[in-house]
């Protein structure tokens, strides 16, 4: 009972730090319930069962703060990245991971809905897509941002953008800009983080590596096998597609490493890490370095994947950039947990508004939980603990 009491009264803590981000009481104590539905047992946490967990008779109110209550999403989701931060933060070791999900839908009303690719469904169905911020660190792991995919069609159709209550200053995006967005954000709010990470469709996009690298951000981005960097030949500088630049490897710069502990043990991968060409143009630029991570499957030599590293010089050792590269797994995870146990797919909105504060409270939710199994592990506790039952 002593831990039931605890949790509740972390979670009301939390809740205090965006309470001033609410205009009136109403939505204030509203969001608390909202939070508590989120991390409770609700088996659906759309509007009716939240609403019938906290005692109310129609899911009414649930809706007034998502749709019509004066509230600022960004505002509170700034509150969730200094909380995260604050109780997971790891100023060299931190990892930043952008990746992005789908979210089923029927119909075409969902503000940026339409038939689009998801990795989550695996293919083209209807669906939105949000792009994500993930933190990750030896003390847990936590969303920071979020960024609703808004595609062309939408972002030109004034109509549709009228109905869904789109702002006048959204345009359209790319996934990546949205990504360095968030990344932009993240840094410039103060967040510590040795290493930035993300899959192709991110790794791939040179403006958002050539942002990084201005800030002086390490990263290790995933990039496709026909991305063209730049080597050094025997003729001097050129470019050669990544997959081309591996078959120069020999046998001896490979070696055997984990990625990291799986379901079913060590992730063992052969692993090279091939320099690439810079010109260097400062003199600080000296002092850092583009490579080509490379990684074979053990089963099958065919099977490679390809990373562009930039880290300054003396920090790079093969095991650290696996470790990061092996890391990035961590995002598809949080999203599974999220949408299963704290309803980040299960919203029943359709305006622009409503999207994004139903998957900031969720996010919270997530992040509270993902703090509190970060203090029980602290303590000796378990620590994949969870609290569906105690709110």
């Amino acid at each position: 009972m002593e831990s039931i009491r605890e949790w509740a009264a972390g979670l009301e803590e939390m809740h205090g730090r965006i309470a001033h981000r609410f205009a009136r009481s109403e939505p204030r104590k509203r969001a608390l319930s909202y939070l508590k539905g989120l991390t409770g047992s609700v088996e659906r946490k759309n509007g009716w069962r939240l609403a019938e967990a906290t005692g109310e008779r129609t899911p009414d109110g649930m809706q007034r703060l998502l749709n019509a209550a004066n509230w600022d999403a960004d505002a509170v989701r700034d509150d969730l990245r200094e909380y995260v931060v604050e109780h997971l933060g790891d100023d060299e070791g931190g990892i930043l991971i952008v990746d992005e999900t789908g979210f089923l839908k029927k119909g075409e009303k969902s503000v940026g809905v339409k038939r689009q690719y998801s990795g989550t469904a695996g293919g083209t169905e209807n669906c939105q897509v949000g792009v994500f911020l993930c933190y990750v660190s030896e003390k847990g792991a936590a969303f920071i941002d979020r960024a609703l995919y808004l595609p062309k069609d939408w972002a030109k159709d004034a109509e549709r953008r009228a109905e869904a209550d789109v702002p006048r200053e959204i345009e359209f995006a790319t996934k990546p800009k949205l990504a360095r967005r968030m990344l932009e954000r993240a840094l410039d709010g103060g967040v510590g983080a040795g290493w930035v990470s993300g899959d192709t469709v991110y790794g791939s996009d040179r403006r958002l590596r050539m942002f990084l690298e201005e800030r002086g951000q390490p990263f290790v981005l995933a990039v496709k096998s026909e991305e063209s960097l730049w080597t050094l030949e025997e003729r001097g500088p050129g470019q050669q597609r990544a997959d081309r630049i591996v078959r120069g490897a020999a046998p001896e710069q490979w070696r055997r490493l984990s990625a990291g502990e799986g379901s079913k043990g060590p992730r063992l991968f052969d692993w090279a890490l091939l320099p690439l060409f810079r010109l260097q143009l400062t003199e600080e630029e000296r002092f850092w370095g583009h490579w080509l991570l490379v990684r074979r499957s053990v089963q099958d030599p065919n099977d490679l994947a390809h990373y562009v590293v930039f880290t300054p010089k003396e920090s790079t050792t093969l095991e650290g950039l696996v470790r990061v590269a092996g890391t990035r797994w961590r995002i598809e995870s949080c999203f599974e947990e999220t949408k299963d146990s704290f309803g980040l797919d299960e919203y029943e909105v359709r305006k622009w508004d409503a999207w994004h504060r139903h998957i900031t409270l969720s996010l919270l939710a997530y992040a509270f939980v993902s703090v509190l199994r970060s203090k029980e592990a602290q303590k000796g506790g378990p620590p994949q603990m969870t609290i569906s039952s105690c709110l």
